[in-house]
């Protein structure tokens, strides 16, 4: 059983609509978290707002629903921090089920290079993160990983190419969910975590598997540089 499955998306290029069939796809596989790697950093800003408009039923946004998206975002910040880690717990499903707000609150993303958040020294151009006790970078652009990322990560979640892939080079995996926009094929990935194995997959938006399920390798011998 799955102890872990996130949903990879990437380079939505401002088509929401496939962005929103890529999301449900994944959540109806399991995906409990979700990483955006940009294409354009702010489809899930502007996502965010259409379900959210969505959920009123279209109409206007007014001041009372100003002040309960605050209640609510004070809410969720006092009493549930934000995750550190990919990984979350089963009852955080219903949130996003329940609450567009919410849903944020289960992304990671990166941006892209002409994009004016990668500019923008508070967001970090690249993540680390952890999938069980496998350190992964996500980035948009795999050209902007430095030596130490090469260093430290065992595996290495990008985006910016046209079809899904996993390629593995020496003890290291580069995975890519291919792309929502602008390609031959719209495509989505999953990551899963089965007791101590990774497997990744990829979709098209219609459900139809374009890569199987492959198990990552991973050498967690490999001695790893911290700094």
């Amino acid at each position: 059983m799955s102890q872990d499955v996130i949903g990879i998306l990437s380079d939505s290029h401002g088509d929401l609509a496939a962005f929103e069939a890529a999301y449900e796809l994944l959540r109806a596989k399991g995906a409990q978290r979700f990483i955006f790697l940009g294409g354009r950093y702010s489809d899930l800003d502007e996502w965010i707002l259409d379900r959210r408009e969505r959920s009123r039923g279209g109409r206007e946004y007014s001041g009372a629903d100003f002040i309960e998206d605050v209640a609510k975002w004070l809410a969720v910040t006092e009493q549930k921090p934000r995750p550190r880690s990919l990984s979350v717990p089963d009852d955080a499903l219903k949130e996003l089920e329940e609450d567009p707000l919410l849903v944020r609150e289960h992304f990671l993303r990166t941006p892209e290079r002409d994009s004016i958040q990668y500019r923008d020294p508070s967001i970090p151009r690249k993540v680390l993160d952890m999938v069980g006790d496998t350190l992964c970078c996500l980035t948009y652009d795999k050209n902007d990983l430095s030596r130490d990322d090469l260093v430290n990560a065992l595996i290495f979640i990008h985006g910016k190419e046209s079809e899904p892939k996993l390629v593995q080079i020496g003890p290291r995996f580069f995975l890519t969910p291919g792309r929502l926009a602008g390609a031959a094929e719209q495509t989505c990935a999953l990551l899963e975590r089965v007791d101590k194995d990774l497997r990744f997959s990829a979709f098209r938006l219609d459900g139809k598997a374009v890569v199987e399920p492959q198990t990552l390798a991973v050498d967690r011998r490999t001695k790893l540089s911290v700094k």
